[in-house]
This record gives C-alpha cells, sequence and structure tokens, in this order.
C-alpha cells in the first residue's frame, strides 16, 4: 500500500528545502486573502509555515501557547487580529497597510 502526502506534507517539504521562498509566499497569501477574503487558505498557509520554522518556537515568540497557536490557525480558527499580528511578529513579519490602486 502507497501512503500518499497531504499538499501541506509536500508545501512544507519545500520551504524547509527553500526558505529563502517564504516571504514571497507570505506576500502572496495576503494578497490573495485581500482579493478573496479565504481566512481558511490564509490560516492553512500560516499553519504550514509556522511548522516550518517551529510550532514551539513560534508559539513562544508569540507569546502564546502550542496548541493556542495551533486552535489559532486551525481550519476552524478564528484569530483575534492581535494574534495574528503576534504570530506574523513571531515568523519575522509585520502586518501593514498598502494602498490599492485604483482601476
Amino acid at each position: 500500500m502507497s501512503k500518499y502526502r497531504t499538499l501541506d506534507q509536500v508545501e512544507e517539504d519545500y520551504f524547509r528545502k527553500h526558505p529563502e521562498e517564504i516571504e514571497d509566499y507570505i506576500a502572496l497569501i495576503f494578497e490573495e486573502f485581500s482579493e478573496h477574503g479565504d481566512t481558511g487558505a490564509l490560516l492553512a498557509s500560516l499553519r504550514s509555515i509556522a511548522r516550518v520554522r517551529g510550532v514551539t518556537a513560534t508559539a513562544e515568540a508569540a507569546g502564546m501557547s502550542r496548541k493556542g497557536l495551533q486552535k489559532a490557525l486551525s481550519e476552524e480558527g478564528n484569530p483575534k487580529l492581535a494574534s495574528v499580528n503576534a504570530i506574523m511578529q513571531a515568523l519575522g513579519y509585520r502586518l501593514a497597510p498598502q494602498k490599492l490602486v485604483a482601476t
């Protein structure tokens, strides 16, 4: 019987091998979120990056418990903006406004 990897596992493996691409990926997932509002996709992507960087280390840097971080980034997660900001800072980024281009 073959054991297949999940998309999350493939994504995490890729970013472990190519950490230099995480910054562009984070910018892209927030751009996609701003256009489509898919909170689940945003949280899943942040969850993958947190796993690559280390869930325990990310949680500690964000001032959260490991379980709290996992809950915030779960499929059912509905984290407060302050939690998302703390997680982003723990990952080495910040939330910053970007002016929309008029069309």
